[in-house]
């Protein structure tokens, strides 16, 4: 009988996640901030301690970053191994008596991000080969000699001609640099290649912003975190076209160049606006509070920023899929990267490159927790070739199987002032067609960072205000839009899904059909898109039952659906997280379908 294989792949960085695989299948993929609750939390030792539930022994510990373990981990105390080889060893995990200062069941791939960005996608996209777009921030630390001079580079945009089992050669890579010689040093390069050596691959090295450190410039100048680049895509749909906004991008050259007197790169972390050098754009904003000011005209240098940033950049990434198909002659792209969670702009993609006989993959998880999912897919392939796992059959439903019992339920009743009763998906569609907020919580949790039925909070689309009421409740600003669900046997007569047949994971924010804004006006945004999420029995019973049921009632397919959170915080990963949010917020409902169970708590 041929021994199982183990393999735990973890990602370091923001977005933490771990992925366990046995035999190649994923036993579970799950990201840190919803074990600690620590929004985009680093270090994924919750996460780790979790592989115990499955497995006392794994045979490769595999790490993704952007930087190796030796250089930025840390170490433990005495022993000196790194601190997740160190955890593994306590753990049991892996042999406790090897070299901690050179395991040989520990890999470390933090030199390749962005190819693990590709495995990811590549993998679960379900084509036999493609060609892999990556669009992120800043990948991997890339030491680089230039004229003799010894300079770090962070690679922004790649391109990887994928092919199996785990070939994914680079044919282009954007390497970004940091310093005021930075433009100088970029007139002569001569450097072996990072991650494959001997090999050779078109390089565009410079001292500009890539695309998404364009874009999380604009959300910094907007008031958030770079990291929160989301919002900067809800708002852009307020602005307009600005003369008074220059470019964001320079229209010669032969790939993207951002405007280097407009947008400072502060590699690795984010980038800035350099506001003093552009009247229009350098506004006193020391009173800026998005909330409810959606008439405060100083503002309106964002807005228009926003969607000046929004519809640039998205230009800026077609010329590169173009790119990644002329240069390998692949028909089909897949995209990952931080970029990629990007809905409105993978929309676009489809309606600009319709006549071109190109085909797009979007992996839904393009951050960085999908890297631990391609670091452990890419290394499987690599040592089981001839393993036939269709990874395009998981889905997103990777989190961990929760088995909670009628008394652990009823103890909730007494410990948390949860009111409970039997109830059925009727029931549900009463409370949401009387305005009713109700949160949806049931089986394994959703990886990446969109709420698909299982950790979802659900209202009745069809009020005129229900943007603003849920928005409220949830502590987000005005102008955030909010998803649906339909049955997907319907989509075709709500949306305009420019040729795709469904989109289950919701990472296209879609035109409605003429008419039908309003009908559902709380979930369709001021261009008039929805991000969509089509459902099907198969892919999720429990929640496809009750839309239906609310399609029955109302003659609506699709509800009204976002994450279960609040502002700021990650999804709910437990019945107890699920609880403690409707005790923070003015949400009183909870429905538990597999159960049958409606847990009202009073506010």
């Amino acid at each position: 009988m041929k021994k199982d294989i183990w393999i735990a792949a973890l990602a370091r960085g923001h977005n933490s996640s771990v992925c366990l695989l046995k035999n190649g299948e994923i036993v579970f993929s799950i990201e840190e901030e919803r074990l600690s609750r620590n929004k985009y939390d680093g270090g994924p030792y919750a996460a780790m301690l979790k592989i115990l539930d499955y497995t006392d022994k794994i045979d490769y510990l595999v790490i993704a970053h952007t930087q190796s373990l030796q250089e930025t981990a840390g170490k433990v105390d005495f022993s000196g191994d790194d601190i997740y080889t160190g955890l593994a060893r306590k753990l049991g995990l892996i042999n406790r008596k090897e070299n901690p200062y050179k395991h040989p069941q520990v890999i470390d791939l933090s030199h390749v991000h962005h190819k693990l960005h590709a495995a990811c996608a590549f993998y679960r996209s379900g084509f036999d080969q493609a060609v892999a777009l990556i669009v992120d921030g800043a990948g991997t630390f890339i030491p680089l000699n230039i004229n003799g001079d010894q300079i770090v580079g962070w690679e922004t945009e790649s391109i990887y001609d994928c092919k199996y089992p785990s070939s994914f050669k680079t044919v282009y890579k954007h390497i970004g640099l940091r310093g005021p010689n930075a433009g100088a040093l970029v007139k002569s390069f001569d450097s072996e290649i990072y991650d494959e050596p001997g090999q050779t691959h078109e390089a565009l090295i410079t001292d500009r912003a890539g695309i998404t450190k364009v874009y999380e410039a604009v959300t910094r100048y907007c008031g958030w975190s770079s990291i929160e680049a989301g919002k900067t895509m809800g708002l852009f749909p307020y602005g307009k076209e600005n003369p008074n906004i220059p470019r964001l991008f320079d229209d010669a050259g032969i790939a993207p160049l951002a405007n280097r007197n407009l947008t400072v790169p502060t590699y690795p972390n984010g980038a800035v606006i350099n506001a003093e050098l552009f009247s229009y754009l350098s506004n006193d904003a020391t009173q800026l509070s998005w909330g409810d000011n959606k008439d405060v005209t100083y503002m309106d240098n964002r807005r228009d920023l926003a969607y000046a940033c929004q519809t640039q950049t998205q230009e800026q990434v077609l010329r590169l899929i173009r790119k990644a198909v002329e240069m390998t002659g692949q028909k089909k792209v897949v995209i990952s990267g931080g970029y990629g969670l990007n809905c409105v702009a993978n929309y676009w993609y489809l309606g600009q490159l319709k006549d071109e006989g190109i085909e797009i993959y979007v992996e839904p998880i393009s951050n960085d927790a999908g890297t631990a999912i391609g670091a452990a897919l890419m290394f499987y392939k690599g040592i089981e070739p001839q393993s036939t796992v269709d990874y395009s059959k998981d889905g997103l439903y990777l989190g961990f199987k929760y088995n909670y019992t009628e008394s652990d339920i009823a103890a909730f009743e007494q410990s948390h002032g949860a009111e409970i009763t039997d109830a059925t998906d009727k029931d549900i569609v009463d409370l949401l067609t009387n305005k009713n907020i109700v949160a949806f919580f049931q089986g394994r949790s959703e990886n990446g960072p969109r709420a698909l039925g299982n950790r979802s909070i659900l209202f009745d689309p069809r009020f005129t205000d229900g943007k603003d009421y849920v928005n409220s409740v949830k502590n987000r600003e005005y102008f955030r839009p909010f998803a649906g669900s339909i049955m997907q046997e319907h989509v075709h007569e709500w949306f305009d899904l420019r040729g795709m047949t469904d989109t289950p994971h919701m990472m296209y924010a879609v035109n409605c059909q003429p008419g039908i804004e309003e009908k559902i006006p709380s979930i369709i945004h001021i261009d008039g898109t929805c991000r969509i999420q089509t459902v099907t029995a198969e892919q999720n019973q429990h929640y496809y039952n009750l839309i239906k049921e609310f399609y029955d009632t109302t003659g609506c397919p699709i509800i009204f659906n976002t994450s279960f959170n609040l502002g700021g915080d990650p999804l709910v990963e437990t019945l107890f997280d699920a609880i403690e949010t409707l005790q923070k917020s003015k949400i009183e409902y909870l429905y538990l379908p597999e159960y049958k169970k409606l847990l009202k708590i009073a506010n």
